[in-house]
Parts: C-alpha cells; sequence; structure tokens
C-alpha cells in the first residue's frame, strides 16, 4: 500500500529525513520507535503535506499512486489520516460540523454522493457510543477546552467517521491516563482491515500492548535503523536507543 524509497526532507534547511525507506503493506499495522528528534513526527507531516517540509530526494507512493505529487486535500481525499500529537483547537467550529463538512468534501472529491444529515447523525452517535464519548461534546468547539483524553478520543471519532485507507497516529498515546488509553486503542483496533494500513508512532512500549503491531521500526538520525517483529519494542523499552545513536 505505502512504499517509502530513500526519502530525504529538510526543515528550515535542516535535513531531517536522510535516506528512508520503509514499506507498509495493505491490512498490516507497523509502528515506529525512536529518539527524540530522530525525524518520527517530521516523517507523518512530510506524508500528509504540511507546508514547510520540502522532500529533496526520493519517492512515496500509495496504491502506486505518486503522493508527493498531490496537495493535502488531495491526499485526504485518497484515504490518508493523520491524528496529531498535539490536537489543535478551533473555536466556534461544532466538532459534528467539522466532521460532516470533510466528510462531504472528501465524499464530492471522489466523485460519491454526499452523507445526509440523518445518516451522519445516526452513525456519529453509534461511533460516539463506542468511544464513551458524550454526545453533547461533539456539539462544542471542536477540541475548545477539552482535556487531553478527551481530544484524543476526538481525533479516533474522527478517524472512525472519515473511514480513512491510510491512518498515520503521532503519538496518539500522549497524555493519557490508562482507561483512556485502552478506549482509544480499541477505536484504533476497531479499523484494522484487509484495506486499510497503519503506521502507528510511539514513545511507549505500552502503547503497542493494546495495538499489536505486526512490524515495529526504529527511526534514528533520520532513517529505519532496525526492524523486526513486536519483541523488538520490548527490547527498546528495557535498552534504550544507544546503540542506534549516530
Amino acid at each position: 500500500m505505502l512504499e517509502i524509497t530513500n526519502l530525504h526532507a529538510t526543515v528550515g534547511g535542516t535535513e531531517i529525513l536522510k535516506g528512508l525507506t520503509l514499506s507498509v503493506p495493505a491490512g498490516e499495522v507497523h509502528a515506529i520507535m525512536g529518539p527524540n528528534g530522530a525525524g518520527k513526527s517530521t516523517l507523518s507531516y512530510v506524508l500528509t503535506g504540511r507546508e514547510g517540509y520540502e522532500v529533496t530526494e526520493g519517492t512515496v507512493t500509495l496504491d502506486s499512486e505518486d503522493l508527493l505529487a498531490l496537495e493535502p486535500n488531495q491526499r485526504a481525499a485518497k484515504g490518508v489520516f493523520l491524528s496529531f500529537q498535539y490536537p489543535i483547537e478551533i473555536p466556534g467550529v461544532p466538532g459534528l460540523t467539522f466532521i460532516r463538512t470533510a466528510l462531504n468534501a472528501q465524499h464530492k472529491a471522489r466523485g460519491e454522493d454526499e452523507v445526509s444529515a440523518p445518516a451522519f447523525l445516526k452513525r456519529a452517535r453509534e461511533v460516539a457510543a463506542s468511544l464513551k464519548i458524550d454526545f453533547e461534546m461533539l456539539k462544542r468547539s471542536l477540541n475548545a477546552g477539552f482535556s487531553g483524553g478527551e481530544k484524543k478520543r476526538m481525533e479516533i471519532f474522527q478517524m472512525a467517521m472519515l473511514e480513512p485507507r491510510f491512518l498515520i497516529l503521532d503519538e496518539t498515546d500522549s497524555g493519557l491516563d490508562i482507561d483512556a488509553l485502552k478506549i482509544v486503542s480499541e477505536g484504533v483496533n476497531a479499523m484494522r482491515s484487509p484495506e486499510r494500513a497503519m503506521l502507528v508512532i510511539t514513545h511507549y512500549q505500552r502503547l503497542l500492548d493494546y495495538i499489536k503491531p505486526d512490524r515495529v521500526h526504529v527511526l534514528a538520525d533520520g532513517r529505519i535503523a532496525a526492524s523486526g517483529g513486536p519483541e523488538l519494542a520490548h527490547q527498546l523499552e528495557a535498552e534504550g536507543y544507544d546503540k542506534y545513536a549516530a
């Protein structure tokens, strides 16, 4: 599904990604772990097309299509979704309005019919219940005044409503207590599908106890330094990243 080959990227003139190569097949969940400053968040921003992140070399394809040639909204319409480490607040825009607008914009971009208000609300209530989200919270301004756990649940709610094909979760476990972590993980696991793939970025092995990845990769100094099964996460938790330091 996603193929990254020899990816180099700079931010503010500084090279952060230095020849990263990675393959994430459809139906699989891959985890990326690594020290601070290794390029984990940079990778997520490059894949989604954030302004200020310049690709200087390499290729990225999604279903054999050149992802880097697409604008951010086009990548979203193709099914690329990023769950932010620090979700932003959008005062004055109710969560339900935001999500329905995004959903119908993607449907339009794909030449599909818009989702009717009754159908959208029915689905929204079902998803909110599964994530233990108070439906009234969805009527409030997006993320405004939300706790860290509420913001992360809202990210997973958006993910479930939009049903993307390739998910990037950038430190979704950040700021979550154990109960919120379990709920968020259940929401992520519910999205597993043979037609969908996920890239989970995390510092901690504890998240991977709930979201059991097919592969774990170590990102260090801008490139994939090691790959393995879930046992690699336990090794990193015990030994740290010193052996992968540049």
